[in-house]
């Protein structure tokens, strides 16, 4: 359960952070620092998407026609978002489908951003009306949203793969478009693949779909561009009730089934909880490892990490999490990355409901101490002008921004409001929540003016707006911030410290009770110093250097690396080449690379598995390591 003690992280603000921010001049929070795209003169609102699907180039090939309306008779170029894409053509395409050739060039290249398109409008085209810009491109094999699986990497070994992972600012790097979650489109798309492999969308999939080489799609609710998803493969489709179902190569396909089996009483109890579901469908796609998240939310189709197979049913909080962005998220989006509390600190609060009913409030409790503790650590290397909700950001790269505080903060945030004006109320809040900005966007701004008018005027002495923004944008956290607390997390923690001090045996240790959250907790509070011999009877015992559940194995082994545990070095390469997720991997290549004698192996280790990564992936490693070699 949650408690309120007094102030345990301090609230320093630093000095010089918060000068430089304010001297620099003219920055808007409800301004997109990561898009080209002049949204202010020219709104897409449905796009088409014509494309083949190419395995032998590892190559996306076809045209977009996107539907645009031009703000304020503007009359300027158009200006759309790419990253290394090749274009062979601009047209305008009339009401009668006649085309007007445009010009067109890309301006200079980004490491981040990618390269503008700019379109100049020809003469005699239209565009006080809604218009249409088709677009003849093709992708690189090197696309930063793609990921191109040869077969030997896939769970058949017989059929290659294909999948996007397009948030943050990734879709740019498929289709030429407006890539900022400010901008919602609906959206349509005609998909040619090889005939024996299924392309699935963040559409309305056919669970009945044949397989004949081409497949069209609908996405009638608008989403922002992050939520474009596509994967082609060897996918087959198993219903697990009647709304929900999951794809998957058919060697994962029964373990799959097993392990998200309470998928649709989730649906049910997040409709009555959070008001309607709004996307038809739901259902998951479990990828192959190298998938570099635990979840996606792409709407309709949540893709997922097979890191959560873990036989017993024990990680499905991330499903529960994904499917909770069905309305945080998805219906209701942050304007800006600044913004991304909005999106993961709400729904990480809307897991933390779901689970109780699934399970119980003795894990939920066991989740936001584990989380509480890693919101602790990032307190601890991110800048302090970072560590508010919404902070200033205008430089950097989306996909390494905030991260943990976003999740873990953010929920704390809400867990603040809902202990301090009573769970029945802050439920009432959120329902209407929901409701008045359903397939809206906002900013954090126009979400404190929403709780401000709702919430806090009529209850002044509860909580101030003035308490709230000292959540928003001071580092740290309040005196008052709720501070999770777990019993059974307690007594492993005992456990940890009696058993290193020998007065309880690994035998002893009642792990067959534990949830994986326990076991966690416990590898955490082991004493700094052990000796090696007892930390190889650990593990023979346990077989955590063998475990299935993957959260056990990342917390086992960056304790391996940390102690420079030399015996289950063996078996690094087997960990960090069986999952892609970057949760799971990147911390451990951190403590080997930082435990001052092993860069080297971190590296040899990184360029031997490298290749079942993702772009994503191997962009936080390499950055990872590349930190370690200087400092």
């Amino acid at each position: 359960m949650l408690q309120k003690i007094p102030l345990v992280l301090a609230m320093v603000v630093l000095a010089i952070g918060l000068v430089s921010c304010a001297e620099k001049d003219e920055y808007d929070p409800a301004h997109d620092y990561f898009s080209y795209a002049n949204t202010d003169e020219f709104v897409t609102r449905h796009i088409a998407l014509d494309l083949d699907v190419d395995f032998s180039t590892e190559q996306l090939r076809g045209s977009v026609v996107l539907y645009m309306n031009a703000a304020n008779g503007s009359g300027g170029d158009i200006i759309l978002d790419t990253r290394d894409i090749d274009i062979d053509g601009v047209v305008f395409v009339g009401d009668d489908g006649s085309v007007t050739p445009a010009e067109f060039r890309l301006g200079e290249n980004d490491a981040v951003l990618g390269a503008p398109l700019i379109i100049s409008i020809p003469a005699g085209v239209n565009t006080e009306s809604e218009f249409a810009v088709r677009i003849e491109y093709e992708t690189s094999p090197t696309a930063s949203a793609l990921q191109w699986l040869p077969a030997e990497l896939t769970a058949g070994g017989k059929h290659p793969m294909m999948y996007s992972q397009s948030q943050s600012i990734h879709a740019r790097s498929w289709v030429p478009l407006q890539d900022t979650p400010a901008l919602r489109i609906t959206y349509e798309a005609v998909i040619h693949t090889p005939d024996e492999l299924l392309a699935v969308m963040s559409a309305d999939n056919d669970p009945l779909a044949p397989r004949r080489g081409e497949y069209h799609f609908d996405m009638p609710q608008p989403i922002p561009a992050y939520l474009l998803a596509i994967a082609v493969g060897n996918l087959y489709f198993a219903p697990l009730g009647e709304d929900t179902g999951v794809y998957t190569e058919p060697e994962l396909l029964d373990a799959s089934v097993y392990e998200f089996a309470n998928t649709q009483d989730m649906l049910e109890v997040a409709v009555k909880k959070f008001g309607p579901y709004q996307w038809g469908r739901y259902d998951l796609l479990v990828l192959p490892p190298s998938f570099p998240y635990g979840g996606m939310e792409n709407p309709r189709l949540s893709f997922i990490t097979p890191s959560l197979l873990a036989g017993d049913r024990s990680l499905v909080s991330v499903v529960a999490h994904e499917l909770a962005h069905s309305w945080s998220g998805n219906l209701i989006t942050n304007a800006t990355w600044r913004d991304g509390w909005l999106n993961e600190g709400m729904t990480s609060y809307l897991e933390g409901r779901l689970m109780e009913i699934i399970y119980d409030r003795d894990r939920v409790d066991e989740n936001h101490v584990l989380d509480y503790q890693e919101l602790l650590l990032d307190f601890a290397t991110v800048p302090t002008w970072q560590q508010g909700l919404a902070p200033r950001f205008d430089v950097g790269d989306p996909d390494d921004f905030q991260g943990i505080i976003h999740y873990h903060k953010g929920q704390l945030f809400l867990q603040y409001l809902e202990e301090s004006f009573g769970r029945e109320v802050f439920d009432s809040f959120l329902l209407g929540y929901f409701e008045d900005f359903a397939f809206q966007t906002i900013t954090t701004e126009a979400f404190l003016d929403y709780l401000d008018e709702k919430l806090l005027r009529a209850s002044p002495d509860v909580v101030s707006r003035e308490q709230v923004e000292v959540w928003m944008y001071q580092p740290g956290l309040p005196a008052d911030a709720p501070v999770p607390s777990s019993k059974t997390l307690d007594q492993a923690a005992e456990l940890a410290v009696a058993w290193a001090t020998g007065d309880v045996s690994v035998d002893a240790i009642p792990v067959e009770q534990w949830s994986p959250q326990a076991m966690v907790h416990f590898l955490n509070n082991l004493p700094a110093e052990l000796d090696t011999s007892r930390l190889e009877r650990l593990d023979s015992t346990l077989g955590l250097s063998a475990t299935r559940n993957a959260e056990i194995g990342r917390t086992w082994f960056i304790q391996v690396a940390k102690r420079r545990h030399e015996p289950a070095y063996q078996h690094f390469t087997e960990y960090l080449s069986r999952y892609g997720r970057t949760r799971l991997v990147a911390p451990v290549f951190a403590a080997l690379a930082n435990n001052g004698h092993d860069l080297e192996l971190a590296r040899s280790l990184f360029a031997d598995v490298r290749r079942v990564y993702h772009p994503i992936t191997l962009s936080r490693i390499s950055g990872i390591l590349d930190k370690a070699a200087v400092e």
